[in-house]
């Protein structure tokens, strides 16, 4: 699967030589033996820079009451689309992502969300995507958040991208 042969790193910078699947796993074996309670959310974000975009992929891994810690992707394509093609393709990558893992995190009881970089406000270019972003986290079966409960996204992602 391509999500397994991508780069991961972490908010400092730290590249890490395994999956997602892998991190992810190893990273829930040590949280929880210390006793922590956990909540995974995934959310990208992008930024267009002339005919390119630079797209950042978050997996956050949440401590209850405990802070977090996060998995981060980035990636670079050469396009020129549409602000709803540019919302959904974020949507997809993070789905992409949130389905590579979704098996790891029901083994393990850790409940999942998928955080959309889409405003809820129709006065927002990123509106244009809201029902359809919704509509397939949804139907994926995830938890959907958009802006602004959407932090994986808009904060971690964003930092990032």
């Amino acid at each position: 699967m391509e999500t397994q042969q991508q780069t991961w790193q972490n908010m400092t910078g730290k590249i890490f030589q395994h999956s997602i699947t892998q991190l992810v796993e190893e990273a829930i074996i040590r949280e929880q033996a210390n006793g922590h309670r956990l909540k995974v959310c995934v959310g990208s974000d992008s930024h267009v820079y002339g005919d390119a975009i630079n797209y950042a992929t978050a997996v956050v891994v949440i401590r209850e009451g405990k802070g977090a810690f996060t998995f981060i992707r980035k990636e670079r394509e050469i396009q020129n689309i549409s602000i709803k093609e540019r919302m959904l393709n974020e949507v997809n990558k993070s789905v992409e992502i949130a389905y590579a893992i979704c098996s790891i995190l029901e083994n393990y009881d850790v409940e999942m969300e998928v955080h959309a970089d889409i405003n809820t406000d129709p006065d927002f270019k990123s509106n244009v995507a809201l029902k359809d972003a919704m509509g397939y986290i949804l139907g994926m079966g995830y938890i959907f958040k958009a802006k602004p409960y959407a932090f994986a996204s808009s904060n971690c992602a964003d930092m990032m991208v």
